[in-house]
C-alpha cells in the first residue's frame, strides 16, 4: 500500500489520476495542483477522494516538501515545465521516488535544437533541418525550402511553438513573430527551420527505463483548431487510437528505426531516461521521420491510450524507475477510443473563463465514456471553464464509428458558452476505410 503524488492540473493529469486510482494499491492519491474534476475522482479500493493540494506545478520546493510530509513513494510528472526544471533531479537527490525523465533526458523536449542535433547524431530519420540565432540567415533558409517550412522555437512554448510553412512570406511572417517580437519569450532565441515533410502525422509513444523502450500502439492527434485542419496550432483538439496507418508490422520497424538509435544515442551521451519518449512522426515516401519529441505522456493521446491499457499503470511506472520495463508485456484493448477536446471562447488566444458548464453528469453517466477535465475550476457549486481546453470528452468501443458516435453523443450533452470543438476528430481514418467501421 502506498501513497501517490501525480504533478499538474490538465486533462493529461486527469487521465492519469484516473487510471491510477483503479490500482488497488495505492493507499492516498494526491494531484498538484489537480483542478475541479480530479478532485471529484475516487479511489476503487476504499472510494477516499483524491485530494488537490493547491501547489503550481513548477513550484518545486512546495511539491517536495509535500512529498516528504506526505510520505509519498512514487511522485508521477505529468506535464513539460517541471521537468525541464529539474523536478525529478531534485526528487532524485533527497532519495524521494519520481517517474520522468531527469534534466538532461527532458532536454529531448525542451530543446529542439538538442533533439534535432542529437537526431542527426545518431541516424534517427529526420527532416532535413537548419538551426539559427541571427533572422536573416533563417530567412535565407527558409527561402533556400521556397518557404515550404516548419518554423520551431527552440524552448517550451504550450505546445504552440511550432508554425507551418506554405510560402516564402509565411516563413517570413513566423520568424518575425519568433525571433523579432519574441511571441514565445527566451523560447524563441534560437530557432529550427524543418523542411515541410509530406505525408500522414501520427503520434508514437514508449515507456522507457534506461535500457529498454516499450512501444504502445499507434495513436493520432489533431493539432489545428478547425474542421479539415484549418486554422491555428494548438494543444491538440482531440485523438484516437488507434489509428490505421501503420500496420503492427510496420509499428514495429518504425520503432526499431527510431527507438534503437535513440537508446544507443542515449547510452552515448549518459542519458539515464526514465519515463515516456513520445516522438510526433510524418509517416513519408521515404519512410518514419521525426519530426520532433516530447519527454512526457501526450495531451490528449493520454486521454485515448489509458481507457485501452489493461495493466495496473501503477506497475508500468514504478518498473520504468526501477529499470525492470523489460519483464512486463503490455496489454490493451481492441477497442477504439475517441477523445474531442472542448475548448474555451478565443482559444488559442486569449481564452474565456468563468461560463458555466451544463450537462456533465449526463454526459459522463453514458455507457464506455469519460469527461477527463483540464480548464474547470469549481465556482459556488457549479463548474466553470478556467482555461483554453476545458474538457476531453472520451469514449470507447468496437470500432472507430462507433467509439466516434458515442464521443459526439456525449459532447452535445455538454454545453458552456462559446464553446469550440471541431466535428471530424477520426476522419482521416474513416475515409481511407481501413478500419472496420462497426
Amino acid at each position: 500500500m502506498m501513497n501517490v503524488l501525480v504533478i499538474g492540473s490538465g486533462g493529461r493529469e486527469h487521465a492519469l489520476v484516473w487510471k491510477l486510482a483503479q490500482s488497488p494499491r495505492i493507499t492516498k492519491l494526491f494531484c498538484a495542483p489537480g483542478n475541479a474534476g480530479i478532485a471529484r475522482e475516487r479511489l476503487a479500493r476504499d472510494g477516499s477522494a483524491v485530494q488537490c493540494p493547491p501547489i503550481a506545478a513548477d513550484d518545486l520546493p512546495a511539491l517536495l516538501a509535500f512529498a516528504r510530509e506526505h510520505k509519498t513513494a512514487l511522485t508521477v510528472v505529468g506535464p513539460d515545465n517541471p521537468l525541464a526544471l529539474g523536478v525529478v533531479d531534485l526528487f532524485q537527490a533527497n532519495s524521494l521516488r519520481i517517474w520522468g525523465p531527469n534534466r538532461k533526458g527532458a532536454q529531448f523536449e525542451s530543446s529542439k535544437v538538442f533533439s534535432q542535433k542529437f537526431m542527426e547524431k545518431y541516424g534517427i530519420p529526420t527532416a532535413h533541418s537548419g538551426i539559427f540565432t541571427e533572422v536573416r540567415a533563417a530567412r535565407d533558409f527558409a527561402k533556400s525550402l521556397r518557404g515550404r517550412c516548419a518554423v520551431k522555437a527552440d524552448g517550451l512554448a504550450l505546445g504552440k511553438g511550432v508554425i507551418i510553412c506554405h510560402s516564402k512570406a509565411e516563413a517570413d511572417l513566423a520568424l518575425d513573430e519568433i525571433m523579432v517580437q519574441q511571441k514565445f519569450g527566451a523560447a524563441g532565441r534560437h530557432v529550427v527551420i524543418q523542411e515541410l515533410l509530406e505525408g500522414m502525422e501520427i503520434s508514437l509513444h514508449a515507456l522507457c527505463d534506461g535500457t529498454t523502450a516499450t512501444l504502445f500502439p499507434t495513436s493520432q492527434d489533431h493539432k489545428r483548431l478547425g474542421d479539415n485542419d484549418a486554422g491555428p496550432n494548438t494543444g491538440g483538439m482531440g485523438a484516437y487510437s488507434p489509428a490505421p496507418f501503420l500496420n503492427e508490422t510496420e509499428l514495429a520497424d518504425a520503432g526499431r528505426k527510431i527507438l534503437d538509435p535513440w537508446l544507443r544515442g542515449c547510452e552515448a551521451e549518459g542519458i539515464d531516461f526514465r519515463g515516456i519518449l513520445y516522438p510526433g512522426v510524418m509517416l513519408t515516401k521515404d519512410g518514419p521521420k521525426v519530426l520532433e519529441f516530447n519527454a512526457r505522456f501526450g495531451d490528449p493521446e493520454t486521454q485515448v491510450y489509458l481507457p485501452r491499457l489493461e495493466n495496473d499503470l501503477l506497475d508500468l511506472l514504478e518498473a520504468c524507475v526501477d529499470g525492470a520495463l523489460g519483464s512486463i508485456q503490455l496489454r490493451w484493448s481492441p477497442e477504439t477510443a475517441v477523445c474531442v477536446v472542448m475548448a474555451a471562447a478565443g482559444y488559442p488566444g486569449t481564452p474565456a473563463k468563468g461560463a458555466t458548464i451544463h450537462g456533465l453528469d449526463e454526459a459522463g453517466a453514458a455507457a464506455n465514456t469519460k469527461v477527463f477535465h483540464a480548464g474547470v475550476a469549481a465556482q459556488g457549486g457549479a463548474l466553470v471553464t478556467a482555461g483554453g481546453r476545458v474538457l476531453g470528452v472520451t469514449a470507447w468501443g468496437t470500432g472507430l464509428s462507433q467509439a466516434k458516435s458515442r464521443a459526439y453523443e456525449a459532447v452535445s450533452k455538454i454545453k458552456f458558452d462559446g464553446a469550440q470543438f471541431r466535428t471530424d476528430i477520426g476522419a482521416k481514418a474513416l475515409r481511407l476505410g481501413t478500419l472496420n467501421p462497426e
